[in-house]
């Protein structure tokens, strides 16, 4: 039993309104495709990124792994993180190693014909989720709308928006913004923020105490992540937690944010830290140091490893890729009730509709 090269595909998807946070703005969304196939079982997986992740997967990666065995994933694993040595590992090498990995964990279960979750051992079958979204962009009646559809059309007890918009140059609109919110889902739900690196560090401490009186329990990136000290120091500040580590693209960046004592619970990204074998390690880094993780994006690529830890906070339904992964696989998740249960069928329970989404590719 050996692995064909893997075949992958890229797609451009336009946002379905304009979109930014506090340091980007967008209008379309990029997906990068890999598919690995051994005997006739073939496993998916995907990242978030440039074009050019698809073109370092099918120059670098490729190769690297046909015709060896799906069976030894930390085998082949390592094999990919040694080979980027010189290219350098985050940034593209890393997402492309991450949607690489995904499908290989997906193949190996649906060759062991078991879901995913099962071959990984389930802490827990439902996996708690939060609506994030709020762009900037967003004016109140439609930031009310996707609240509100969160909160009380699908019964999803706990939402995010964006905030520190233009930079932190636009603290009272930021203010409003999160009033709106909390007037939309009401005193039950909880509600988190997230400045994307936008603000300062004392201007991160004033909008943080004046989140209080809103009830704002999630403060992410107050600051750049890059900033750990910085995140420290308004971590000490504030009674909310202050979350960060999405830009994580390997296991030292995790162990550094953790020894600065940067955050309250700690967010991992499998589609850009390495697939789920950095996934877990991460996670199992965090919880030697008594902290909670929380998934970042791409749920549909998390969800089973997510019900595998008992560390788990909850994972991130972000509008943009749930969007997306609903238009492209079938089997995706219900998080009605706030939860998703990603245990049934074999993998990662997903198929790519190759044919429906054929409009969307662009490589």
């Amino acid at each position: 039993m050996k692995l064909h090269r893997p075949v992958v595909s890229v797609y451009t998807v336009p946002t379905d309104a304009p979109e930014a946070d506090g340091t980007l703005a967008w209008d379309t969304t990029t997906m990068v495709i890999a598919e690995v196939t051994t005997g006739e079982e073939t496993g998916t997986g995907w990242t978030y990124g440039p074009a050019a992740v698809g073109d370092f997967l099918t120059e670098q990666l490729g190769p690297l792994v046909e015709g060896r065995s799906p069976m030894d994933i930390p085998a082949l694993h390592d094999a990919m993180c040694r080979s980027v040595r010189n290219a350098g590992r985050p940034g593209i090498a890393a997402c492309a190693i991450s949607a690489l990995d995904i499908a290989l964990w997906d193949l190996k279960a649906r060759i062991l014909e078991l879901p995913l979750a099962r071959l990984l051992g389930v802490a827990r079958e439902h996996v708690p989720v939060y609506g994030s979204g709020g762009f900037t962009t967003y004016h109140d009646t439609h930031l009310a709308a996707q609240l509100n559809g969160w909160v009380h059309g699908q019964g999803i007890p706990r939402v995010k928006l964006k905030i520190g918009e233009s930079w932190g140059r636009a603290v009272p609109r930021d203010l409003s913004r999160v009033r709106t919110a909390r007037e939309v889902i009401g005193p039950d739900a909880e509600l988190y923020v997230d400045a994307n690196g936008a603000y300062t560090r004392k201007q991160a401490v004033r909008v943080g105490n004046a989140l209080v009186e809103h009830g704002v329990g999630w403060f992410e990136e107050p600051v750049s992540s890059d900033d750990l000290t910085g995140l420290r120091l308004v971590r000490d500040a504030l009674v909310c937690d202050v979350t960060a580590g999405e830009y994580g693209y390997d296991l030292p960046y995790f162990a550094r944010m953790i020894a600065a004592g940067a955050v309250d619970c700690l967010q991992v990204d499998a589609t850009r830290c390495g697939g789920i074998t950095e996934f877990l390690r991460a996670a199992a880094l965090a919880q030697s140091h008594g902290l909670e993780i929380s998934t970042h994006c791409a749920p549909h690529a998390h969800a089973a490893a997510a019900a595998s830890l008992p560390n788990i906070r909850h994972m991130e339904w972000f509008h943009d890729h749930v969007r997306i992964e609903d238009m492209f696989f079938d089997g995706a998740l219900d998080p009605t009730g706030g939860t998703v249960r990603p245990v049934a069928g074999v993998g990662h329970g997903l198929t790519l509709r190759t044919e429906e989404v054929e409009e969307y590719r662009v490589a």
